[in-house]
């Protein structure tokens, strides 16, 4: 099979999600290029903005050839960018064509913008598209105000979810969450997204006598990952037990409004590459996170399958609710958050190989591949 990923964002602007099913489709045999126009802004990234290559060209990343363009947007010009952005790939996919051949199957990741670019692909060319989905009702809410709502983005949106051949969304609540923008009468199946569980493989933490129990925070400090709950919760349970740290990372969390919050006990390490990750991981006793919305994190995964408990909010979906190994807290409630933390400290997790192996039964990249793969499969024999 040829398969043709389209990803709405990528590196530097995240995405690697899209690389990682590439990875695990491509170890089935499969033949598996990335089509990336990452939108870059003067605002938010300058450097990137001015250092990155202008035109197009391609590279290879992990083993997967990646036709790549980056492109200048131009501020507070939302609807041009848009467009531009849409023309640049269909474009790229032209060019992609005469290259290697017309793909069998396109899989876009977000219908905004990569699942309407490959709407429009797919119409002028003859090819199905599906679209694995990643983005929340609070993400779509930042850009188009509060449902229902008559932001000019929705109806090509919506477009692009009705024409697919499936829509995949990483969780099944993700579905609900969406349709006071989109509806939900389109086809649909939830795949989970993959993690490197061979890299985040299980390791048998230090005995805890005589140090403290550590807990690890993975996430970028901004408002949505609840950082000012944990901070008040760590306060809290620092004042019944003294005998623990906070490590936290994540994009600002080395920042100086990030540290003026932090209360004693708590050290930022700031953004880390994927080693630094595994590692805090593995000095780590439990991962906690205290979100406002979430569809599928991955580092909840990523912790578990290295084999430490986790402590989140009920914003995330149920798949990742893993009997003894994810402790669920209401959102935004500090007091609860911290006694969770602190039943976990008096009651440490012990058959952390068990919690790993059941993290890769669910979304390790042999799993997922082959879902994905007989998805696709599907939609092929059913044209």
């Amino acid at each position: 099979m040829h398969i043709l990923e389209i990803p709405s964002f990528f590196p530097p602007s995240g995405g690697l999600f899209c690389l990682d099913q590439a990875k695990a489709l491509a170890s089935l045999g499969h033949t598996v290029r990335i089509l990336s126009n990452v939108q870059l802004g003067i605002t938010i990234g300058a450097k990137n903005y001015i250092s990155l290559p202008l035109g197009r060209y391609e590279h290879v990343m992990d083993g997967i050839t990646v036709c790549q363009s980056y492109q200048r947007g131009i501020p507070k010009a939302i609807r041009y960018n848009v467009n531009h952005w849409i023309e640049i790939v269909c474009s790229m996919y032209q060019d992609y064509e005469k290259k290697y051949v017309r793909p069998d199957i396109l899989h876009a990741h977000c219908a905004k913008w990569a699942g309407y670019a490959a709407m429009n692909i797919g119409k002028k060319y003859g090819i199905p598209y599906v679209i694995t989905e990643h983005q929340s009702r609070l993400i779509f809410e930042e850009e188009f105000g509060p449902a229902p709502s008559k932001a000019w983005q929705i109806p090509l949106l919506k477009e692009a979810y009705h024409n697919a051949s499936k829509v995949i969304p990483v969780s099944e609540e993700l579905v609900d969450n969406i349709s006071c923008y989109f509806g939900k009468d389109y086809q649909w199946q939830s795949i989970s997204n993959t993690i490197d569980t061979d890299f985040y493989a299980y390791r048998k933490r230090e005995p805890l006598v005589g140090r403290k129990f550590c807990f690890c925070c993975l996430a970028n400090f901004w408002p949505l990952k609840g950082y000012d709950v944990l901070f008040k919760a760590f306060e809290q349970l620092r004042h019944e037990r003294a005998d623990v740290v906070l490590h936290i990372a994540g994009r600002g969390t080395d920042s100086a409004a990030c540290r003026s919050q932090l209360p004693e006990g708590v050290i930022a390490h700031g953004l880390l590459d994927k080693e630094s990750v595994r590692t805090l991981l593995y000095q780590s006793d439990a991962l906690v996170l205290a979100s406002r919305s979430e569809v599928q994190p991955l580092v909840l995964l990523e912790a578990m399958s290295t084999g430490i408990p986790v402590v989140s909010t009920e914003c995330i979906p149920k798949c990742l609710r893993i009997e003894g190994g994810c402790t669920i807290v209401p959102i935004g409630d500090a007091q609860a958050l911290a006694y969770a933390m602190f039943a976990l400290m008096q009651h440490p997790y012990a058959d952390g190989r068990q919690l790993s192996e059941h993290v890769a039964a669910l979304a390790s990249p042999k799993v997922v591949s082959k879902q994905l793969e007989e998805v696709f499969e599907e939609l092929l024999n059913r044209q």
